[in-house]
């Protein structure tokens, strides 16, 4: 793949995020399923986004589900990047943030250590210092969600923002969990902690490998979107989205976005 076919595709979805207006997939420039490529185009617009002054402070693994897969028709996970200003924690979300907003609710994990090296699950599982439930607003600039698995990855796993709910309790089994979201006081989604390869753990694993291989390996300090535990839902302006994480009918922690009214 050429760089001029790389830049190309990059500066459609860098034109898509400046006017505010999707754009169609970057498919017919990098291919369906060429992941080299898609990568490329993710890492042009990290480049730009720090230059414009963001900060990286995590990443966030996608199509963990695979009844997220089903929905954009994919088989494999992906990841993105994650910047300090698509924190939300606490802040109405204007509409102006988003072009076609969906939720998911997932278990975030804050690193407690660099993962490097030779890694396994159970290395993995020390170096997370905290978990917490968690709400990721995607978003994508592809128009009408029409992705490919490049497409996605090229769009920065179609990440959008996020916000940090309740933590969980330290010993949490992250394979155990149960997620139930509700919209509008509506439940709208539910799963399992095994609904995310298995386990949340595995996703995390998967990333750290993942990222380690690239030469840009997680670091303390690093917080890690691990996958939805169920269906993503579409959101529209005004809505309130609470997400629970328990074991069984107990709730252990909370995550709530809300979404500001259309001015």
């Amino acid at each position: 793949m050429s760089a001029d076919t790389i830049t190309t595709a990059a500066r459609r979805l860098l034109t898509a995020t400046d006017l505010r207006s999707p754009c169609p997939p970057v498919r017919d420039l990098i291919g369906p399923t060429d992941v080299t490529a898609a990568y490329a185009v993710q890492q042009l617009l990290t480049q730009d986004r720090v230059e414009r002054g963001a900060v990286v402070v995590g990443r966030k693994i996608g199509l963990t589900n695979p009844v997220v897969q089903a929905q954009l028709g994919v088989d494999r996970p992906d990841f993105g990047v994650l910047f300090d200003d698509m924190d939300v924690t606490g802040t109405p979300i204007p509409s102006s943030m988003l072009l076609q907003p969906k939720v998911e609710a997932e278990i975030a994990f804050v690193l407690g250590e660099d993962l490097d090296g030779d890694l396994t699950l159970e290395s993995v599982r020390r170096g997370v210092a905290r978990s917490h439930a968690a709400i990721e607003v995607v978003d994508s600039r592809v128009a009408q969600w029409d992705i490919s698995y490049a497409d996605t990855v090229a769009d920065n796993a179609s990440a959008g923002l996020y916000v940090i709910g309740d933590r969980l309790p330290d010993a949490i089994t992250p394979s155990a969990v149960t997620m139930t979201m509700s919209v509008g006081g509506t439940i709208a989604s539910t799963g399992y902690g095994t609904d995310c390869l298995g386990d949340p753990l595995n996703a995390l694993l998967w990333l750290a490998e993942t990222a380690r291989d690239l030469g840009e390996p997680l670091r303390a300090g690093h917080v890690v979107l691990s996958g939805a535990l169920g269906p993503m839902v579409p959101v529209r302006p005004g809505d309130r989205v609470e997400a629970r994480i328990g074991l069984g009918d107990e709730t252990l922690a909370t995550a709530v976005a809300e979404f500001a009214p259309q001015p």
